[in-house]
């Protein structure tokens, strides 16, 4: 049996849901149409009453929502869409700091746990890069505890870290910035080597991307100027079965209601 699970970064529930133009029509197609089992949403940036009224289309279709909203109105926000009702919510990872932040969810289903995480973007310097390495800190921890649990785990989400070179079109001019300074991919090295597998990166092999996300200004997304930074960890034995991996850059209809694009992975 496939399991499919899908991550994107909706920039905006309210935004994501609304028709554009005749091909762009929003996320509420796409999740008519797709077949994946679970859709990991970061950035709902929307109360609980507001996201359920924004994707009310796809539940009232039979999708099932969970989801943790920031205490600051506007804010990160993320959630989980299942065909199924989860079995167990768990809404942080039981951090003083960060558990009202709207940044992590996990949900089990059966024998599989699928978490949707909003990792802080920080900055080169000052509090918010300060912010971030006390997230990764705390959030490190709660990977090591889940990593060893004896059932399949799958953490996907906007990591905001491009991995390595091959994760972002510009890699010698943004050593110095956010989501490429050498101690943020460290962290995530860190944790490849502490048993969880970034299952995208090694089904695609050493080639560049595939990108998750493009800046709006210029021609970024036309000339796949992208990064990298939306992706699923999973543990080993989840892992295992993962067989496929693709982005959705372009369909039956045009996906940029997002600077991100779905991001999903095949597990059999």
């Amino acid at each position: 049996m496939t399991t499919i699970v899908t991550t994107i970064n909706a920039n905006g529930i309210r935004a994501a849901v609304k028709e554009r133009s005749e091909r762009n029509l929003g996320l509420l197609p796409w999740l008519r149409d797709t077949d994946t089992d679970y859709v990991l949403l970061q950035e709902t940036r929307a109360t609980e009453e507001q996201t359920f009224e924004a994707l009310a289309p796809a539940l009232a279709a039979g999708w099932h929502l969970c989801m943790s909203e920031a205490a600051i109105k506007g804010h990160s926000g993320v959630a989980i869409l299942s065909r199924t009702e989860p079995d167990k919510i768990r809404r942080g990872f039981g951090s003083d700091e960060f558990d009202s932040t709207g940044r992590y969810i996990e949900a089990d289903f059966g024998d599989l746990t699928v978490a949707s995480l909003y990792l802080p973007k920080g900055a080169g310097d000052g509090p918010k890069r300060d912010e971030k390495f006390r997230f990764l800190d705390e959030f490190a921890a709660h990977l090591g505890k889940v990593a060893r649990k004896r059932r399949d785990v799958v953490v996907g989400g906007d990591w905001n870290i491009a991995p390595t070179e091959l994760d972002l079109k510009n890699a010698n001019g943004n050593v110095k910035n956010p989501g490429f300074l050498p101690e943020e991919r460290a962290w995530v090295a860190g944790l490849l080597e502490s048993g969880w597998n970034d299952v995208a990166r090694e089904l695609a092999g050493d080639v560049a991307g595939p990108y998750s996300w493009w800046s709006w200004r210029g021609k970024a997304f036309d000339n796949d100027a992208g990064w990298r930074i939306d992706y699923q960890l999973a543990n080993k034995r989840l892992a295992a079965k993962a067989t496929k991996s693709y982005v959705h850059r372009a369909g039956a209809y045009d996906l940029r209601w997002s600077d991100h694009a779905p991001v999903t992975v095949e597990y059999s």
